[in-house]
This record gives structure tokens, C-alpha cells and sequence, in this order.
């Protein structure tokens, strides 16, 4: 059998750099206590999201509120969303990706604990938006900081994993949603006050995960960063492994040596400059249309099968089902991510995702209804994983955080449009139209992704 091939760390006659000795070394348990640890943060956002769902259809009952308001309240939290990518995005570009991972999970933790104290929707709106400064920022934050950290040959399948701790948050808030909502009238004010852990979980994070190198070393702190990746060194024990030879060129226009010139600026008008425009275009893009039909369907599935005749507890019981599909979603995305690679992969979960919408949207009977709810599911969240780790990658250390964070930003507009779109579209059309539009939204979605650069196996550009 033949050898695979493999090019050295370092030339001869030249020490390896940081970057060259973080991704010749294999995956250690240093690795798994990161992703574990940003996992958990990663969970706790989305049972926050996913709790928002089962308590606005508790209190479309208990205060007997309109379509209008359940799509605001719901909304207005992914106004705080778009903020929060963007601004969190930029800080982490400047003060560091732990430390505002840490500071994203103290503000909408606290935040979401004291939404079980509110008395009016004027009041859980406004923290609802506060809870969505945290929860926007802290995504494309944390899933930089795994992305800077992993060995190249096996970024994506890291980061896929790191995004599938979305779907334990999620199931989390299914249960909570579940087995406490219904449980009495205050029941919505103890899920939200149980989604006030991350505020206490950040202390675990500022205390616990590690900066990451690239940062480090783009502010000049190589001390910090030397010691960085000695602990995961000898984490590994002294072992190795061959570092892959860097796949052909990318047919993708505007690949090479993309993260050159841009790396020397900051902001986000960088990210608009012309080695770059091609890939934030793309990937703004397809953060807008995923968000769209992801929000749409899942803020109001349990308000729609409610709407359909089945009764609160059933609705919930339903959507929990729903959701465990999405684990094997992520679990075949972090697979073919590394065999197919981002590009291919995304598109072809978008494309199925397109498909299990139609026939959600045309679905009449439970049987039918939760068979296309699961297939969604594990479309859709393969979709997210491929996502998260395409991103990161597009851009140089230097604006990694900040191209994530406005790509997520501009995705939670999308996310704002898509509660308030649903009862519209439902007078209009029904189900049917709904999830027709979804559909053709992921489409679009998937004719995006194209556009992408490849980079899998490649190492980050610096």
C-alpha cells in the first residue's frame, strides 16, 4: 500500500512555528475538555432559543395573547441577536475569544433568570432582546475559538461536533418544555429561571478554556500562546501525527491567498475588500436563508401543531421527537465534512432540508407529520454543523471573529422576519405556503453555498 503523503512541519534548518505545532498534533484531551466546555455554553444558548417556543405557546393561553405579540416577543430577541453577532464578533477580534464567551454567557443567563419575573409583555420583550445580545455573540465567538484551536485535517468534523451540542441544549429545552411548562401557571417561569444557569457557568469558561493561539499571537502575546500550546503538548503526551499535504487549489474564484492583504485591516469594512468579497457575499447569504426557514419552522412548531388540533402536552411531546433527529443530522455532517467537505456537504444537507419542508408543509397525518419533522430536523442541523465550520475558515486570524459575527448578524435579520412572517403567510395559504417559502428558502440557500471556497485540510490563513 502506498504511503500517504504528508509535508513536513517545518522546512529543514527552520523550528516549527505555534501554528505548524498545533496542527501536528493529534487530539488530545485537552482538545476534548475545549470542545466539552464550549459545548456546554453552546447547549445552554439553545435551551434558552428553544425554551422561547414552548413559552409563548403557554402563554398564547394563559394571557390569551395575539399572533402579533407571540411574533414579537419571539423577534425581538433575534434583534438582539443580530446586535450581539456583530458587536461580539468585533471585541473578540480585539479583547480576546474567551473572555467574550465568558461575558456572552453572563449577560443572557442573567438575563433569561430574570424574564421569570416579568409581569407584562412590554417587560419580557426588553429582556428578551438583552438575553439576544448575549446569545448572538456568543456563537460565532465560540465556534472561532474551536475553529483556531483544532488540527487542521480535522477542523470541521471538531467544530460539527461543537455544533451538535445545539441539539442537546435543544432536547434539554424540549423536556423542560415538556414536563415543566405544563406542570402549572407559573411553569414558564421555571424553565426560564433553570435557563439562568450560563450566567453561573461562566465562570467555568473565563477560568477554564484556554485563548486561542492565533489571537495570541496577532496581538503580539507569544509568550501566552507558547504556554498555550505546551499545555496541549503534553497533553498529547509527545505524540504526533503526519500533517497532510494541502489539497490541489480550490476552483472557487478568489481562494488564493485570500487572507494576505486583508489580515493587516480590521473591521468590517475588510471584509468587503476584494479578495474577500466573494466569500462574505456567499456567506452572508446563506446565513440569511437558513435563518429564515430554521426560525420560522422551529419557533413555531409547537404553536402550529397546537393549531392543528393536537393539545399542548402532545404539541410539546410531538416537537421533543422532532428534535432528537437532529443528533444524527450533526453526527453524519461531522463524517462527510471531512470526506466530501464543507462546500458539498452543505449544499446537499440545504437541498434535503428543502425537500423534508415540502413535505412537512403537506403533511396530514401524525404519522406523516412527524416523519417530516424529523427529517427536517436532521437536515436542517447537518446544515448548521457544515455552516459553522465553513465560516471561521473563510477569513484570516485577524478577522475571524468579526467576519463570523456579521455573517451570523445579518443571518438574525432573517431571524427577526421569519416569526413575524408566519401568521401572514398562514392567512394567506395555510401550512402549504409556510413551509413552501421555507423550502424555496433553503434552495437559495444551497445555491450560495456554492459560491464558498473549499478549505478543507487547509491550515487557517494567519
Amino acid at each position: 500500500m502506498t504511503e500517504p503523503v504528508s509535508r513536513p512541519a517545518s522546512p529543514p534548518g527552520r523550528e516549527a512555528t505555534l501554528e505548524e505545532r498545533l496542527d501536528r498534533l493529534p487530539f488530545t484531551r485537552r482538545h476534548g475538555r475545549l470542545v466539552v466546555g464550549s459545548g456546554i455554553g453552546w447547549a445552554l444558548d439553545a435551551m434558552d432559543v428553544g425554551l422561547i417556543a414552548f413559552v409563548i405557546a403557554a402563554l398564547r393561553v394563559q394571557w390569551e395573547l395575539s399572533q402579533t405579540q407571540m411574533s414579537w416577543i419571539a423577534s425581538v430577541g433575534f434583534v438582539g441577536m443580530a446586535v450581539g453577532a456583530s458587536v461580539g464578533g468585533l471585541l473578540a477580534d480585539r479583547v480576546g475569544r474567551r473572555q467574550v464567551f465568558a461575558l456572552t454567557l453572563l449577560v443572557y443567563g442573567l438575563a433569561t433568570g430574570a424574564s421569570a419575573l416579568v409581569t407584562s409583555v412590554v417587560a419580557l420583550m426588553v429582556l428578551r432582546f438583552v438575553v439576544g445580545l448575549g446569545l448572538g455573540a456568543e456563537l460565532p465567538v465560540a465556534s472561532t475559538l474551536v475553529s483556531e484551536l483544532a488540527p487542521a485535517r480535522i477542523r470541521g468534523r471538531v467544530v460539527v461536533v461543537l455544533e451538535a451540542f445545539w441539539a442537546v441544549g435543544w432536547i434539554l429545552a424540549a423536556l423542560i418544555g415538556y414536563l415543566v411548562v405544563p406542570a402549572g401557571d407559573d411553569g414558564w417561569r421555571w424553565a426560564l429561571l433553570i435557563g439562568g444557569v450560563p450566567a453561573l457557568y461562566a465562570i467555568v469558561v473565563r477560568r477554564g478554556l484556554p485563548e486561542s493561539v492565533r489571537y495570541l499571537l496577532s496581538r503580539g502575546r507569544d509568550g501566552e500562546a507558547e504556554q498555550v500550546v505546551r499545555e496541549l503538548e503534553e497533553s498529547a503526551g509527545g505524540r504526533t501525527v503526519p500533517v497532510p499535504a494541502e489539497p490541489a487549489g480550490d476552483s472557487t474564484p478568489g481562494t488564493e491567498a485570500a487572507g494576505a492583504a486583508p489580515g493587516r485591516r480590521r473591521g468590517p469594512g475588510a471584509l468587503w475588500s476584494r479578495p474577500l468579497r466573494r466569500r462574505t457575499a456567499a456567506a452572508w447569504t446563506v446565513w440569511f436563508f437558513v435563518n429564515l426557514s430554521y426560525y420560522g419552522a422551529f419557533v413555531w412548531m409547537p404553536s402550529l401543531l397546537v393549531d392543528a388540533g393536537y393539545t399542548l402536552v402532545q404539541s410539546f411531546g410531538y416537537t421533543l421527537v422532532i428534535t432528537l433527529a437532529q443528533l444524527p443530522g450533526y453526527a453524519a455532517a461531522a463524517v462527510l465534512v471531512e470526506v466530501w467537505g464543507r462546500r458539498p456537504t452543505l449544499a446537499t444537507f440545504l437541498l434535503g432540508s428543502a425537500g423534508a419542508a415540502l413535505l412537512f408543509g403537506t403533511a396530514s397525518t401524525t404519522a406523516g407529520v412527524l416523519v417530516a419533522g424529523m427529517l427536517l430536523s436532521f437536515f436542517n442541523l447537518g446544515a448548521w454543523g457544515a455552516l459553522y465550520a465553513v465560516t471561521p475558515e473563510v477569513y484570516p486570524t485577524a478577522l475571524r471573529a468579526t467576519g463570523a459575527g456579521w455573517a451570523a448578524g445579518f443571518g438574525r435579520i432573517a431571524s427577526i422576519i421569519a416569526p413575524l412572517s408566519v401568521p401572514p403567510l398562514l392567512a394567506a395559504g395555510g401550512t402549504g405556503l409556510v413551509f413552501g417559502v421555507f423550502a424555496a428558502s433553503f434552495l437559495l440557500a444551497a445555491a450560495a453555498a456554492l459560491a464558498l471556497p473549499e478549505l478543507r485540510g487547509r491550515t487557517l490563513a494567519g
